[in-house]
């Protein structure tokens, strides 16, 4: 099984049909897909792939006094010792900074924040009009999602950017990259590593490769368009496996429902999901990212916050 790969540039041309369809399978059938041709160019992307790398190399150092090193150090030697070693099952062998437009971003490389404020502006009218190919083939009206992730244009939707690197990993045995989970916000929108896999997508029940692709954007959709679809996009599980060669660089940014945003089946089929505040769910999903997501729906069923919109 091979992760689909679309090309986004013929969405406006004579193949439009068959590129939607391949955007509907994607969602109905792996909640993962990557784009080709995109509209980003080539160029930016080269440049953002220079500046998260310059800066995970003023930051390698934090990484390697991080307690995910140490506790894998002490695991080793544990076992060098002769001693009986359980693998780690509650850290991940990531180095991780966010970025949104509410926070301070790194201004050592110089060219970071002109960069990524480039490439961020660029991504979110591309999520845009995933969204909206996502509106078309849900039978949606245009713009459908984006209003629900607004509030009917009263709240800004979140778009923040995870800049991720995992590092070379002795023992891969013995901790994880990732650890398996959905995501919980909307659509996320991930450039990785061209040259070191590990990301993998539970597909039918097996794990499968999200193959590393040149200029390729991941696309996968999260807990809350599983919602808006009632079921008919499902958020997927996935993880990042250590590697024992290679630094794999992850730059993945999220385009969430405003926190005072409800949530609720847009599409009729039953209503099987709850009707909720965002941020109340992203309370819970906080406490449970790595387990089941059907108990956060259960607890997001009475809301705390008051209906906003």
């Amino acid at each position: 099984m091979v992760v689909p790969v679309i090309d986004f540039s013929k969405l406006d041309g004579a193949e439009r049909a068959e590129t939607m369809a391949q955007i509907a399978n994607g969602c109905e059938e792996w909640g993962f897909f990557q784009l080709v041709n995109h509209g980003i160019p080539l160029e930016l992307l080269e440049r953002v792939k220079k500046v998260c790398s310059e800066c995970y190399r003023l930051r390698e150092a934090g990484f390697k006094a991080s307690e995910p090193v140490r506790t894998l150090e002490a695991l080793v030697e544990a076992e060098r010792r002769g001693e009986a070693v359980t693998p780690v099952d509650d850290m991940d062998w990531e180095d991780i900074f966010y970025i949104h437009d509410g926070n301070q971003w790194p201004s050592d490389p110089p060219a970071f924040k002109e960069t990524m404020r480039e490439y961020r502006a660029e991504l979110r009218k591309l999520a845009e009009r995933v969204m909206e190919a996502m509106d078309e083939n849900l039978g949606l009206e245009k713009g459908a999602i984006q209003r629900a992730f607004s509030g009917e244009g009263r709240h800004e939707p979140f778009f923040g950017t995870k800049v991720s690197h995992y590092p070379p990993c002795p023992r891969p045995d013995l901790i994880t990259g990732l650890r398996a989970h959905t995501d919980a916000g909307g659509i996320i929108l991930l450039f990785q590593d061209d040259q070191v896999g590990g990301l993998e997508v539970l597909k039918d029940g097996r794990w499968t490769d999200v193959q590393p692709l040149a200029g390729a954007i991941v696309v996968n959709t999260g807990d809350q368009i599983e919602v808006l679809s009632n079921g008919r996009y499902r958020s997927a599980w996935h993880r990042v496996l250590p590697m024992p060669d290679g630094n794999r660089r992850s730059i993945a940014s999220f385009y969430n429902p405003a926190n005072e945003a409800t949530i609720s089946p847009a599409v009729a089929s039953g209503e099987a999901y709850p009707k909720y505040i965002f941020g109340d769910y992203m309370d819970v999903y906080a406490q449970q990212k790595f387990q089941a997501k059907e108990p956060r729906f259960e607890a997001v069923k009475a809301p705390k916050s008051s209906p906003a919109a």
